[in-house]
């Protein structure tokens, strides 16, 4: 396959950016689309060019560091993977093909195609934890737990926090990951016992860092690499009420 790729270059967050357009030939239908920019940048340094920055650990789906926007989605055209999971026969020979960062306020760039997600971590640090002393271990049975409520647990927990729910949304809304987090533990007992807390917190550390508000276009369920429901949302905000009026915080 011989393709064109019009990639966003940016020193840094202070620099303008600006798209850049690359030719590949050769390119296998098999290889992944990472593959296919590591190619691309064994030949720029070949050439004594910089190599494109993109990120990437796992490649295995696991792990979300490889987020792309491809052509205009988050993750590329494909539903429910990771850009990393993406190979290139989903591509017709002579493409061009547009690859850019993350576009929200909240993910600033460091380089290139590589953002700065460290926003998603300061949520997860207000209260996507449970502080409980656990003991001893226990007996799988020990707290019966209604299947529905375990399964739908861990299809939340299953974010990856990739931040493609940022990119889809029209305001760089965070409701997705912040309601996965939160309903993760909001469906577990063992969650309950800061659940008031939790959902302040995280909701006020969201809106604190500047992410937008959701508007229920769906977008973020549709890009999700995880595909988890918006269903969560609306589990999410019934927590945040409930919260707020048993407890009000200032």
């Amino acid at each position: 396959m011989d393709l064109t790729l019009k990639i966003w270059r940016q020193a840094s967050a202070q620099e303008k950016g600006q798209f850049v357009s690359y030719k590949v030939d050769n390119i296998s239908e098999d290889a992944s689309f990472l593959e296919m920019l590591d190619i691309l940048n064994e030949i720029l340094v070949i050439k004594g060019e910089d190599p494109v920055a993109f990120d990437h650990d796992c490649r295995e789906g696991i792990c979300g560091a490889c987020s792309l926007f491809i052509n205009g989605r988050p993750h590329g055209p494909d539903r429910g993977i990771t850009t990393c999971q993406m190979h290139m026969r989903r591509f017709k020979d002579g493409e061009t093909i547009v690859i850019e960062p993350w576009r929200a306020k909240p993910f600033p760039v460091i380089k290139d195609l590589m953002v700065d997600r460290t926003a998603f971590d300061t949520i997860i640090q207000t209260g996507g934890f449970v502080s409980v002393r656990t003991g001893i271990m226990p007996d799988a049975n020990a707290i019966p737990i209604p299947r529905r409520d375990a399964e739908q647990a861990m299809d939340a927990a299953s974010c990856i926090g990739c931040g493609a729910c940022v990119a889809a949304c029209k305001n760089a809304s965070a409701m997705l990951f912040v309601a996965a987090k939160v309903s993760q533990f909001a469906l577990l007992p063992q969650g309950r016992l800061e659940a008031s807390e939790r959902v302040q917190n995280m909701v006020a550390k969201m809106d604190e860092l500047g992410f937008g508000n959701c508007t229920n276009t769906y977008a973020c369920e549709a890009e999700c690499p995880k595909e988890i429901s918006v269903s969560h949302i609306a589990r999410m905000n019934r927590e945040f009420l409930v919260a707020k009026v048993a407890s009000p915080k200032d």
